[in-house]
């Protein structure tokens, strides 16, 4: 691990943070500027646009949110929590996925990391939480809490935030090394 230095790729992964932080403190925001008790139960499926009754009474630009969180999540009302009486645009899952790529992006402003063996093993930890607990719901072992969907969502997110970046870094490295080896033969 090292310090990340300047230059445009650091500007790329701010506006990737901003981007995703704007997204999170849409979803936070959203719940709590609706009146109290006014979206209930979005419970449907993924892919679907299946509560636009209720999307489109929403004022703008809360109803943007709740409708990509109607065509991306499930959005089962018990899988999801509830601020000031509203149900949150995303499940809890979905919630803490978004928040952790936010969290990835923001430690990635300051560090450099490799991809090598241990970053590999630190994705497979980071993936088995989900895994086993997504697995455990679906073969009904048991029904877990939103606390652990939410933590479990936030492991995978950070992950996932810091491989995009480890991705740009190496694609980055990649163009280099093509660079030098052209540059070297003409």
């Amino acid at each position: 691990m090292e310090p990340r230095v300047r230059s445009f790729k650091l500007i790329l992964i701010l506006l990737f943070f901003v981007f995703f932080l704007i997204f999170v403190l849409l979803q936070f925001l959203a719940p709590l500027y609706l009146p109290s008790g006014s979206v209930d139960d979005l419970s449907g499926l993924v892919g679907v646009y299946d509560n636009e009754e209720t999307i489109i009474n929403i004022p703008s630009p809360w109803n943007s949110v709740y409708s990509i969180g109607d065509r991306m999540c499930h959005q089962i009302a018990d899988r999801s929590f509830f601020i000031n009486g509203n149900q949150m645009p995303f499940c809890a899952r979905c919630t803490g996925i978004f928040l952790g790529v936010t969290i990835g992006f923001f430690l990635m402003i300051f560090l450099k990391i490799q991809l090598d063996k241990k970053f590999i093993y630190l994705i497979i930890l980071g993936i088995l939480p989900i895994g086993v607990d997504g697995l455990g719901q679906l073969i009904d072992l048991w029904e877990s809490t939103n606390l652990t969907r939410v933590l479990t969502g936030l492991l995978i997110g950070i992950i996932t935030g810091i491989a995009i970046v480890i991705i740009i870094d190496e694609l980055e490295e990649l163009i280099k090394r093509k660079s030098r080896t052209k540059s070297k033969y003409l």
